[in-house]
């Protein structure tokens, strides 16, 4: 199959902060141990947003630029059919031609002392898919998968916008199990956006006693509720903190999931768990955010967690977008031609008119 192959393709190139061109680029040629793969679907994530205008400390780190490498194809969330592979990478992942396949976004190097004690997600170089020239990303028409990729089978029974999702999904998701769920607990959403409406579907499925979504846009907490959403509340009409408290006889919530990526958001839940709460944190921000370290310590001895990356929830993501559960049609807003990469950024940055903006190659 290899040698019907195109010569170029299509990708979005980075140039910079604000400077993503379409350009004609050659078609990778995949090395020993890796797979080439023919992008169907790749989404644009409020990260690569933050990526494109340069937010400050993306990376947190002051000694790296603040954008991703110059000369990078950017696409974290992508699906794909694999077109050539050799016996070692099919081995290693279970896969072969012809399959549908999701990637991690992460690419450990297996050799840090992360990788070394199975926390692959924390991989010291941290090399992930679309931000660095090691590993271009999914706004392409081919990409290659490397040695160290941790790859999954998705059905072909599902549109390839829908599979592209388990990306987001399965950080969500991870998210979840961050928060270490019960049944007694009442949790809150904050943000019911693409990782938002996942966090919501991931904390209903552990069966809690309520579920609680926070959000500006009504349309938005209607999608929540077929979600898994037992409650909603629109901020711009409610004080959430009040209505916690009411729900909860005045303790407040069990967990707080931070999906949304907003500064107050953060203050917020501080202010509406009960003592002994628990908080996760996985928005990446775009600017610092200021709040009051004695509600975590000396008032509410609150558990406070972070949450990067998806790791060991891929499996489970897959099954539920599978499963045809979920509401995926409402969540995959808009699907866009490569070519129009700029469209989908600003539908992004728009974030009232979308949910998830798709890109779909070829």
């Amino acid at each position: 199959m290899a040698g019907t192959l195109p010569e170029a393709m299509q990708a979005v190139v980075v140039h910079g902060p604000g400077d993503y061109r379409l350009e004609e680029v050659p078609v990778p040629t995949p090395g020993p141990g890796e797979a080439l793969v023919r992008v169907e679907a790749v989404g644009i994530c409020a990260s690569d947003l933050k990526a494109y205008h340069g937010a400050p400390k993306f990376w947190g780190d002051e000694n790296r630029p603040a954008w991703t490498e110059s000369q990078v194809i950017p696409g974290h969330e992508f699906t794909g059919e694999i077109v050539t592979i050799d016996d070692v990478a099919s081995s290693r992942w279970g896969v072969d031609v012809g399959d549908r396949v999701v990637a991690e976004q992460i690419v450990p190097c297996d050799v840090c002392r992360y990788c070394r004690r199975g926390e692959y997600w924390m991989c010291g170089p941290h090399d992930m898919y679309g931000f660095k020239r090691v590993a271009p990303g999914g706004m392409a028409e081919y990409m290659v998968y490397t040695p160290t990729s941790r790859v999954h089978k998705i059905s072909k029974d599902i549109a390839p916008q829908h599979a592209a999702f388990a990306e987001p999904l399965s950080c969500a998701l991870h998210a979840v199990e961050r928060g270490s769920i019960r049944f007694e607990d009442v949790v809150v959403v904050a943000g019911c956006g693409p990782i938002g409406l996942g966090m919501i579907a991931g904390a209903a499925a552990k069966s809690p006693a309520a579920v609680v979504a926070l959000d500006l846009a009504d349309a938005k907490l209607e999608l929540a509720k077929k979600c898994g959403a037992t409650h909603t509340v629109n901020i711009a009409q409610q004080d959430p903190v009040q209505y916690v408290r009411d729900l909860t006889d005045g303790y407040g919530a069990d967990v707080y999931l931070e999906g949304s990526g907003h500064v107050d958001a953060v203050g917020q839940g501080l202010n509406l768990l009960r003592k002994l709460g628990r908080f996760v944190e996985y928005s990446v921000f775009g600017s610092e955010v200021t709040v009051d370290w004695s509600i975590i310590s000396d008032d509410k001895e609150l558990d406070v967690l972070g949450a990067h990356l998806g790791p060991h929830c891929w499996p489970a993501a897959v099954r539920m977008l599978e499963s045809g559960d979920l509401p995926m049609d409402e969540i995959c807003t808009h699907q866009l031609p490569l070519e129009k990469y700029d469209e989908g950024l600003k539908l992004v940055e728009s974030g009232d008119q979308s949910i998830k903006v798709t890109l779909i190659p070829g």
